[in-house]
């Protein structure tokens, strides 16, 4: 018997004290311009012999955050991060094929028995992070994720719990803002702002769901349905993994960034952090040495947070050997870069004879989190979610060309574009120890030894990929498709430095602070013990947030 679903409390948030915390979006110009250059312009500076209050490493989902709400509490801030300070207006255009600036495309090593490709959808480059060119959902974990093992014998428990969280949740959700529809699975709850309008995809989603007895919610999405402070509404580009140039769609570089400025951070790009500086006489770190403009130069500070994420964060520690830690700091009991996780995401698209035109809007409009816990029917554990995404062409053409299509055949899927929808799916793949990050043979340009990434499936993660599948091809099938493709894929990186209670058993403790180093955090999706089946940016954010809170609390 099918139970229905709990409904929320179905409320909304007013921006009654936002502005007090967060003046991002009123930061922001309003004057047709996206930059504010004079906020940048009058940036604070500081010399490196300054020994500042903490420097971070990374701009993105953590490293944002962590300055705007340190900086708010009075703290000497650098930020320094190895790609560049974007200005949308400047350096991002309304072109596919424009917008892989935006990747991380430095040399990386991939392996393991399910190689997981780097760039695109899972590195960002430059202040805003792989925000930048993410399309903009932002869901929740379950209360489940956190207690996986005692609950499904898998993955691991977490050593804090969905509570810890949740109040962190709905600030971050004020801030960027999100839209969507009231959210009935894991903790229901409500969003700041109602609901986008859907395009041709978002329906047959809708449809095809509804006719196959799937639930499902419009958003949540961190783009904003309404004007929201200085920035606009969303226009429906359908151009969000391209960098917003309209500042619709909330990523760091417009939601703390500017409040953080504003505040007396300086944020330093085109810094690459080669090590983190740590005093062995007092197992403190002092700072970190990084390249700018080909001069190696040091940054002095009294407390260091790395937020490079889940490849560039583990190798990071590992280079930053000393005598006291040869094999790398946090690195004693050899947890760091192990348990790295991606999410399995196959995408499957279903052709129909009307137009669908899945680009007039942002790629995640419908979703459902029906499948998202563990089935006691099935017999894998976890679970996953759907959502509509939608490729522009050339991501359509690998769509086709994964099936083996060449020439004439290629040209006439393209012809057709308009005609097809997509659903992509999120599976919860399970950590494992050798699904991990190494110092590879190979060196970067700055003479550093390069990540390797080693990673393969278990059976249940197969299972799992399989089972999604199968449920995006029936309900494709049910909204009245008469063709169908499915794409392999990954989506996502985290886990690597993940949290947890023992140093044995992983590389920080609950409050982000590196075992045995109370000066060195981690504040970055390398945290996370396990995935869940949402995307991560908003539970980093959370999570930062929850930490700087801590820090500020902290004596001293």
């Amino acid at each position: 018997m099918k139970v229905p679903l709990p409904t929320p409390r179905s409320t909304r948030y007013t921006y009654r004290g936002l502005r007090e915390r967060n003046e991002s979006a009123w930061l922001v110009p309003n004057d047709g311009s996206r930059t504010n250059h004079t906020l940048r312009r009058d940036m604070r500076r500081f010399g490196d012999a300054d020994e500042v209050d903490l420097v971070i490493v990374g701009a993105g989902a953590g490293g944002s955050v962590l300055a705007q709400r340190l900086a708010r509490h009075g703290w000497t801030i650098v930020v320094l991060d190895a790609g560049p300070f974007w200005d949308p207006d400047a350096d991002w255009v309304s072109d596919e094929r424009g917008a892989h600036t935006l990747y991380w495309t430095e040399p990386r090593q991939i392996g393991g028995a399910d190689p997981v490709p780097l760039g695109s959808n899972n590195s960002g480059r430059g202040v805003g992070g792989s925000m930048i060119h993410y399309s903009g959902y932002v869901p929740r974990l379950h209360p489940s994720d956190f207690h996986t093992m005692s609950s499904d014998g898998v993955g691991v428990d977490w050593p804090i719990g969905y509570a810890d969280l949740k109040g962190y949740y709905e600030a971050i959700e004020q801030e960027l803002p999100v839209a969507g529809q009231d959210w009935p699975w894991g903790d229901p709850h409500s969003y700041p702002q109602h609901a986008h309008p859907m395009s041709g995809n978002g329906d047959v989603f809708v449809r095809g769901a509804t006719a196959a007895g799937i639930q499902t919610r419009v958003g949540p999405v961190a783009i904003s349905n309404g004007r929201f402070g200085n920035r606009p509404h969303c226009i429906y580009r359908g151009f969000c993994q391209q960098g917003c140039k309209v500042n619709a769609k909330g990523t760091p570089l417009i939601t703390h960034i500017p409040d953080a400025l504003a505040h007396g951070v300086e944020v330093r790009a085109h810094s690459h952090v080669s090590r983190v500086l740590v005093d062995d006489g007092t197992d403190r770190a002092t700072g970190v040495e990084y390249v700018l403009d080909g001069v190696v130069r040091r940054q002095r500070a009294r407390m260091v947070a790395v937020a490079g994420y889940s490849i560039e964060t583990p190798r990071l520690l590992l280079l930053s050997t000393t005598a006291r830690h040869p094999q790398g700091l946090g690195n004693d009991h050899d947890q760091v870069g192990r348990y790295l996780m991606v999410q399995g995401a196959p995408q499957t698209a279903g052709r129909f004879d009307a137009e669908v035109r899945a680009y007039k809007a942002p790629p995640p409009e419908a979703s459902t989190e029906q499948f998202y816990e563990t089935d006691p029917a099935k017999p894998y554990k976890r679970g996953y979610s759907l959502q509509t995404v939608s490729p522009l062409p050339i991501t359509w053409s690998e769509h086709v060309t994964a099936q083996g299509h060449w020439g004439e055949p290629l040209r006439e899927y393209l012809r057709d574009y308009v005609h097809w929808a997509t659903v992509g799916a999120l599976c919860e793949l399970l950590p494992q120890a050798e699904n991990r990050v190494t110092l590879a043979d190979e060196h970067d340009r700055h003479g550093l030894p390069v990540a390797h990434f080693a990673y393969s499936q278990c059976d249940n993660d197969t299972q799992l990929i399989t089972a999604a599948q199968s449920t995006m091809e029936r309900l494709l099938t049910a909204a009245g498709a008469t063709e169908l493709m499915t794409v392999q894929r990954y989506a996502h990186l985290v886990g690597g430095a993940r949290m947890s209670r023992r140093p044995e058993d992983g590389v920080v403790d609950p409050a982000h602070r590196v075992h045995g180093m109370p000066n060195l955090l981690v504040t970055d999706g390398s945290a996370l013990p396990t995935q869940g089946a949402a995307n991560p940016a908003l539970t980093i954010m959370a999570m930062v947030a929850r930490a700087a809170d801590l820090l500020a609390r902290a004596p001293g």
